[in-house]
């Protein structure tokens, strides 16, 4: 019976369509490396591995490449609410904190003061001609999408209230960040790390210590704290800056008093 068990079950296996990387981007629409990108992600999981450099992919995979795809360019979400959804974790929420933020948003979003910290412009544009107006590569802008930084949905086109980093990257490369000194969109992603490791820090806090208050309560405070927080973070930004620039000009300031070591008379 066991040996008739596992026959079974290697002849399922061998009736369900395997495919291999270039069939899942025929299947999907989407390219190799933003594959491997979702994959390293953690929002694909791995295909079945048979070399160093080869391995086959199910259904499933198709099933959760398009889906991806589908929450991505059709409903505007970034890849990291794209995984709280694919992981069911609710963005790390309790239900009632959930409930809680759900009512603080429609607080904020009725004032015309801070209707801006929970909703962008709205809309949408065309991903070529924002690549245009930025002074930027159309590649430039897939390759952010790709990295979860701005949201390219269907038609390529880009949710407007990403534009900003689109048009913010142009200038970075205008001021000297090209990419034959080594800069790419890529690099973006490093301050998306830092920032949202932040975020959800000071995120936990103030749940842990306000979440106690009423929703008309919290959205007084953050009405007043996030705008706060944004500047704070803009000038401890500036202060590491100068600080780089002292320690270095005062080190080469001491540099150049410290006695030769090789000068006897001076170390007579």
């Amino acid at each position: 019976m066991a040996q008739k068990r596992r026959s079974s079950g290697s002849a399922a296996r061998a009736a369900a369509p395997e495919y291999r990387m270039k069939d899942l981007c025929a299947k999907t629409g989407l390219e190799r490396q933003t594959i491997h990108f979702y994959i390293q992600e953690g929002l694909l999981p791995e295909g079945r591995k048979t070399g160093r450099n080869m391995a086959f992919y199910d259904e499933g995979h198709v099933e959760r490449l398009l889906l991806i795809k589908s929450l991505q360019r059709e409903r505007f979400l970034p890849l990291r609410a794209i995984r709280a959804v694919l992981g069911g974790s609710g963005g790390g929420f309790s239900k009632e904190q959930r409930a809680l933020l759900s009512e603080v948003k429609q607080r904020l979003a009725k004032g015309a003061k801070t209707r801006h910290l929970v909703s962008g412009p709205g809309g949408s544009i065309g991903r070529d001609e924002l690549a245009k107006g930025a002074g930027v590569e159309a590649r430039d802008v897939d390759e952010l999408g790709a990295l979860g930084l701005v949201a390219v949905g269907a038609g390529a086109r880009v949710r407007q209230e990403d534009a900003w980093l689109v048009e913010l990257w142009g200038e970075l490369i205008r001021s000297g960040l090209t990419k034959e000194r080594g800069f790419g969109p890529s690099d973006l992603a490093l301050v998306d790390e830092a920032v949202s490791t932040l975020f959800a820090k000071e995120r936990d806090l103030f749940l842990e210590r306000l979440g106690h208050l009423s929703a008309d309560e919290l959205a007084l405070v953050l009405s007043r704290v996030l705008p706060l927080m944004g500047e704070l973070v803009a000038r401890m930004f500036a202060q590491k800056a100068r600080d780089t620039f002292a320690l270095a000009e005062e080190a080469g300031r001491s540099a150049s008093q410290a006695p030769d070591p090789n000068n006897k008379r001076s170390a007579a």
